[in-house]
């Protein structure tokens, strides 16, 4: 099989892998404590959280706090509802944020779902002109999960900053890939499993100063913000992938390139959706008039490729981004998603465009 589908989820690195395994210990072993518990053991496994805390914060920007969560959306429910004050975000965000607008709306406070331009990226002109002094959050993607746009978050933060209000960014397919160092929101919200670590686990970073009001109560463990034991496999599994992505990124980025420029010019007559300029290369969302996606994937079963994000799959509903971009329902139910990254090989690109470039003739395209 060939996967490329790396937006929904990416392979587990073999030195996540590794690093975990070390902290699933059965009863002879030394390692199963509960990072939370005072004695030996304890302090051991809270050793290796603390550890893979620093790792995950080496990739966000300086200063600040990061809380572990059991994913983004977690981590993106918990400032949308824990902070103060109205909301904007834009029409491309992902549901874990769009969805949250009923229960935002229920607090009494204002929810607005701005525009973004026909290329995909965030309208801040809109932005200036909604925001106001009772925004209290603004919402923005780094990277688009069903397009791969990259959205202009200086200039985001910078007009949510004069308007004094705070910024939370999903950072969940630029984390690992994009320097996320340069910028200075108040919140990122990331997923380890987007980054070759394990699934069931995220953090939440918060700038000094920054506060919420916590969603799940306990004992505090995380910062008082998140109740609930930690799992240091997990927390060694995110802290190895970081590692390895600090590590490797320079590398991967070339890599991903030379991906990205193969599948092009092997879908040459395709049309791509969303900005070629301002684009992580990883992703690849394509259309073909009149094309029967789900007869595609049917006739490709050996590839694994997407017609859109994961969390909404089997809705039948067009995607909104793509909607929200201009397309029409029928545009956007003829387009289609690949995702590759660290471990897919040039032949896969090759061998995949070939099947799925035949497929779609098999339909008369």
């Amino acid at each position: 099989m060939i996967y490329l589908d790396y937006q929904a989820t990416t392979p587990l690195a073999p030195e996540a892998r590794e690093a975990m395994l070390r902290w699933l210990g059965g009863p002879e072993s030394e390692t199963f404590g509960n990072p939370h518990s005072p004695h030996r053991m304890g302090r051991m496994a809270a050793a290796a959280v603390e550890a893979a805390r620093d790792q995950v914060a080496a990739l966000m920007p300086a200063g600040g706090r990061v809380v572990f969560t059991s994913g983004a959306t977690e981590a993106l429910n918990m400032v949308l509802l824990g902070t103060r004050g109205d909301v904007i975000t834009f029409a491309t965000e992902h549901a874990a944020v769009l969805d949250c607008q009923r229960a935002v709306e229920a607090q009494g406070r204002g929810f607005t779902v701005l525009p973004v331009r026909p290329d995909g990226r965030a309208d801040c002109d809109a932005l200036r002109a909604a925001i106001t002094a009772q925004t209290g959050l603004v919402a923005i993607m780094a990277v688009n999960n069903e397009i791969g746009v990259v959205h202009p978050l200086a200039e985001a933060i910078a007009i949510a900053r004069q308007a004094g209000a705070s910024v939370l960014v999903d950072a969940v397919q630029a984390y690992g890939r994009l320097a996320l160092t340069s910028f200075r929101p108040d919140f990122v919200a990331v997923s380890a499993h987007k980054i070759h670590g394990p699934k069931g686990i995220g953090a939440l970073w918060m700038a000094d100063g920054a506060s919420l009001q916590p969603l799940v109560h306990g004992g505090g463990q995380e910062a008082s913000l998140r109740s609930g034991t930690l799992s240091p496999a997990l927390c060694a599994g995110f802290g190895a992938a970081c590692a390895v992505a600090a590590r490797d990124r320079e590398e991967q980025m070339f890599h991903v390139k030379h991906l990205w420029n193969l599948a092009r010019e092997a879908f040459a007559d395709w049309q791509i959706n969303g900005s070629t300029e301002h684009r992580w290369h990883g992703n690849l969302n394509l259309r073909r008039q009149g094309l029967d996606v789900a007869r595609l994937m049917s006739d490709c079963r050996h590839v694994m490729f997407s017609a859109g994000s994961a969390c909404a799959s089997g809705s039948g509903r067009p995607s909104h981004v793509l909607r929200a971009i201009g397309l029409s329902e029928r545009e956007a139910k003829s387009s289609i998603r690949l995702g590759f990254g660290r471990y897919t090989s040039v032949a896969e690109i090759e061998s995949a465009a070939a099947v799925i470039t035949a497929a779609a003739r098999e339909q008369g395209l």
